[in-house]
């Protein structure tokens, strides 16, 4: 089993930055990929960024390049991403998914593990 804990989060204005990350241990394996997703109120939980295991590949939602980095210390076993210029429409619950399978998985069933949820709320 995995587990995932995250933390960071809270309530900002906009064009201001939060840094959320999300901590794995148990059997994750050395390879597997981290992925961000999010879930606006009353919306459909979205994909936001991934990263491969050795951090030579990320993919981001076009709504968010530019202004959040995904990253990973794999010595600490810990993604983080990196949010910059939030806009209101960033608030949401973000969740930080792991696959053990997929080099750089975007969609949400596959990955295998979710953290617990944390909330990124934006004031206008």
């Amino acid at each position: 089993q995995v587990q995932l804990v995250q933390s960071g989060g809270g309530l900002v204005q906009a064009g201001g930055s939060l840094r959320l990350s999300c901590a794995a241990s148990g059997r994750t394996g050395k390879r597997y990929a981290m992925g961000w997703f999010r879930q606006p109120p009353g919306k459909e939980r979205e994909f936001v960024a991934a990263i491969s295991y050795n951090s030579g590949s990320a993919a981001y939602a076009d709504s968010v390049k530019g202004r959040f980095t995904i990253s990973r210390d794999n010595a600490m076993n810990t993604g983080y991403l990196q949010m910059n210029s939030l806009k209101p429409e960033d608030t949401a619950v973000y969740y930080c998914g792991v696959d053990t399978i997929r080099f750089l998985p975007t969609t949400g069933p596959d990955y295998d593990y979710w953290g617990q949820g944390t909330q990124v709320t934006v004031s206008s």
